[in-house]
């Protein structure tokens, strides 16, 4: 190979790269929903399995655990479950049993920072012992321990003890605020690539070519 094609193919792997840079400059926008996903585990405990009826619906036994998770997911099977332990034992212990009632351990997790609408914070996760009567349902628990709720028209629960405070099942990225400038980038935020990096790479190219002029000029003189 040629002095002249060995820096023309270097010139070219440089010019690959940072287009690859130039490509990748642009940020990814989360891939879900923002939305409370609804957990039970069994009143002997275990681990949390997704619940198969809504809360309105299901019943769970005396003893029972049920658990709420705020978070971004495609679907229940990319759902996060709640950080919480799924134990009764520990939730409920300083509660006694009441004739007629049963006692349902309430699991509440508000998720993290980075799942939450923008200009909201989650708050800290939480444990409540629900007492309610014997035919109660998993929302007749959590209205008991976890109020004030808000549900849409499909009577979607969108919000748990008033978080969050709008908004219920929207696309992760729905309410974001735009990224903001980085210092000598340009001014569309992250969404291209910096002047510098395209001066970079235009650089790169002149300087490229001039080589392999001056390099072709040389051998036929």
């Amino acid at each position: 190979m040629t002095a002249a094609r060995a820096l023309f193919v270097s010139l070219s792997v440089s010019l690959s790269v940072g287009a690859a840079a130039v490509l990748g400059a642009a940020p990814a926008h989360a891939d879900g929903y923002r939305y409370w996903s609804f957990w039970q585990a069994p009143a002997a405990g275990g681990s949390w399995t997704y619940a198969t009826q809504g809360p309105a619906t299901l019943r769970p036994a005396d003893g029972s655990v049920v658990g709420f998770r705020f978070a971004v997911s495609k679907d229940s099977a990319d759902a996060a479950r709640p950080r919480g332990a799924a134990d009764f034992a520990a939730v409920c212990a300083g509660t006694p049993a009441e004739d007629g009632g049963k006692r349902v351990a309430v699991v509440l997790d508000f998720g993290t920072p980075a799942d939450a609408p923008a200009g909201e914070t989650p708050p800290a996760a939480r444990s409540a012992c629900a007492q309610v009567g014997a035919d109660g349902s998993a929302a007749d628990a959590l209205a008991a321990v976890a109020k004030p709720l808000r549900y849409d028209s499909n009577a979607l629960l969108c919000a748990i003890a008033g978080y969050p405070r709008t908004g219920c099942g929207e696309k992760a990225d729905a309410g974001k605020k735009p990224a903001e400038p980085k210092a000598g980038g340009n001014d569309k935020g992250d969404d291209g690539p910096s002047v510098g990096l395209i001066g970079g790479i235009a650089a790169v190219a002149v300087l490229g070519a001039a080589a392999v002029w001056q390099t072709r000029r040389r051998r036929r003189g």
